[in-house]
């Protein structure tokens, strides 16, 4: 099942939601027309790539210049693939408005950030060798979806069904659409840990590590003004 959009109303118009979708689409264009060459130094300079930060001797050996952990936060805005951007900025589309108009555009963007960076430092802990860089928006996005599993529970989403392209449509909870996505990341993760010794194609860790950043910090970005 596909989720298409949800039911939860939305009373500004999301200028930040709508702009970090902007800025990775552009960004993943830019390098997707550059030569090959500046793209791979891009993604592995400004990817974060953690044994760039936990064998600094390594790190100097390849090259690596001194950013002061500045990755952590671009590497949010890259993304390693056409359905890894297309996945996160349609969760971005159906999710991020609303818990911007709960925050206000100020608000967000930070929280949006911090999620993310914890989600990387996370990810970073679970995987010090790994020497592939860790990119994407999924752990912010991850901590986006942590605020709305608390602010819009029982909102609906609205689930494609593709059965031969046709038009099957479903709703389910909210609540229930991000309780089996958290399950799934679990169970993911903890397969890594167990068979692949943490080297795995997806930054589980930083999904999780976002989610649980969001729950416990959203409340401390809520704009005491909105309308109930």
């Amino acid at each position: 099942m596909i989720p298409i959009r949800d039911t939860a109303p939305c009373l500004i118009k999301p200028y930040v939601s709508w702009g970090l979708i902007a800025l990775c689409s552009v960004l993943f264009i830019g390098l997707e027309l550059s030569p090959d060459r500046l793209h791979r130094y891009i993604i592995y300079i400004y990817g974060m790539v953690p044994a760039r930060y936990s064998n600094p001797e390594w790190a100097l050996l390849m090259g690596y210049p001194s950013d002061y952990f500045f990755s952590f936060m671009s590497n949010l805005f890259l993304h390693g693939g056409w359905m890894h951007l297309i996945v996160n900025v349609w969760f971005i589309w159906i999710f991020a408005d609303n818990i911007e108009d709960r925050m206000g555009h100020g608000r967000f963007i930070i929280f949006y950030l911090v999620c993310g960076i914890m989600a990387t430092a996370i990810q970073w802990q679970y995987t010090p060798e790994l020497i592939a860089p860790v990119v994407g928006a999924s752990g912010a996005i991850a901590g986006v979806l942590g605020a709305y599993f608390f602010l819009y529970p029982y909102a609906k989403i609205i689930m494609w069904v593709p059965v031969l392209l046709l038009p099957i449509f479903v709703e389910i909870p909210a609540i229930a659409f991000i309780g089996l996505w958290v399950i799934w990341q679990m169970k993911n993760a903890s397969t890594a840990i167990l068979f692949y010794e943490g080297a795995v194609d997806v930054a589980l860790w930083a999904h999780l590590g976002g989610f649980i950043t969001g729950v416990l910090i959203f409340r401390f970005f809520l704009r005491k003004d909105y309308p109930e």
